[in-house]
């Protein structure tokens, strides 16, 4: 060990004699000279020694050994700099590859957790090292904004940051997943998916959904679908809401369960309004909006920029046409469910 910093020998060895050797003759040191500090400083790296101390202890060495008599003091200066920036250059390079070993490591680990991959027990065991135990209940929240996200912009360690500032690693895990952020926390800390959707929300504009906690190493897996679903549907159904919780949506998956009985219903109810001048659209439109607005003809013809009396003779209109009259409250059921129906189908531009 160096005696003054507890550095193995074996790292400093031959650069006191290397420098003293090339700043005698005031020549620059050889390719194999730094290809040998370089690979040091690999070595050191990989051994987990602290850059300062090695840089500490080489100029400790150089104090010692290298500046004889006869020898110029800028010439052993600039050796030794030269040598002790090899070293470095190595240190930095094994330590790049290490950051790029793990940072693999943990995007496969991401992977196999959010599309349920690999064997429970093997990616509990994986997971421990992120904090995560997926005996528990966790969570997940997913963030889709203004702008594709990407591991390490500016924008995920912004949120990142904010996160970790508020409550620590707290068995959090951040990341990024097909331009989306990605939050996972224990079910029972949605005060922290709750935090995460307001910074995610801020820094990328957009939209977070929140999927339900549930237990065991596929609970993650679960917790994210139901919100990667969560924001598809608020896609087809122009929901614009910041925050989209999977359990207040869980209507939604019941009713596109038989998709063909939601397309007969589709068909069968709203079918009569393509006869109408301009198609089906601008009249189921007007429902979308009367629906929207609570069945209030004033509040709906104000969002939809018409009359009072317009809206009443579109109303009218759609049931002449369907025969079910969107104030009657048995009728209304029926046409407000064939409507989400219609958005989530995507009719009438798609054939239901």
């Amino acid at each position: 060990m160096s005696p003054q910093l507890d550095v193995p020998e074996r790292f400093l060895e031959g650069y006191a004699r290397v420098v003293a050797d090339a700043a005698a003759t005031g020549r620059r040191l050889t390719r194999d000279e730094l290809d040998a500090r370089r690979s040091l400083g690999e070595q050191a790296a990989e051994a987990g020694l602290g850059l300062r101390a090695l840089v500490a202890a080489h100029l400790a060495e150089i104090r010692s050994h290298a500046i004889g008599p006869g020898i110029p003091l800028d010439n052993a200066v600039e050796t030794a700099a030269q040598a002790l920036d090899a070293f470095a250059e190595g240190y930095e390079r094994a330590q790049r590859q290490t950051m790029r070993q793990e940072e693999a490591a943990r995007r496969e680990f991401i992977d196999d957790l959010l599309y349920g991959r690999s064997n429970l027990g093997q990616l509990s065991e994986r997971a421990e090292r992120y904090g995560l135990r997926l005996s528990y209940e966790h969570a997940v929240a997913v963030a889709r904004g203004d702008i594709a996200y990407e591991e390490g912009d500016s924008l995920s360690r912004e949120v990142e940051r904010a996160v970790i500032a508020r409550f620590g690693n707290r068995d959090i895990l951040l990341t990024t997943k097909d331009g989306r952020m990605v939050c996972i926390a224990p079910g029972g800390q949605g005060d922290v998916l709750t935090y995460f959707a307001k910074q995610a929300f801020a820094a990328g504009g957009g939209q977070v959904a929140i999927g339900r906690p549930q237990s065991g190493p596929g609970g993650v897996v679960q917790s994210y679908e139901e919100a990667l679903n969560a924001l598809d549907l608020a896609a087809r159904l122009g929901l614009d809401e910041p925050l989209l919780r999977s359990a207040d949506l869980l209507v939604y998956p019941v009713l596109t369960r038989d998709r063909q009985a939601m397309a007969d219903l589709v068909r069968n109810t709203l079918g009569p309004l393509q006869r109408a001048r301009g198609g089906a659209q601008p009249l189921t439109d007007t429902l979308t909006v009367y629906f929207d607005a609570g069945c209030v003809a004033a509040e709906a013809a104000r969002r939809l920029n018409l009359s009072v009396r317009a809206l009443t003779y579109r109303l009218t209109r759609i049931h002449q046409l369907t025969g079910a009259d969107p104030s009657d409250p048995v009728h209304r059921y029926t046409l407000q469910t064939a409507v989400i129906g219609a958005r989530l189908l995507g009719w009438p531009e798609r054939s239901a």
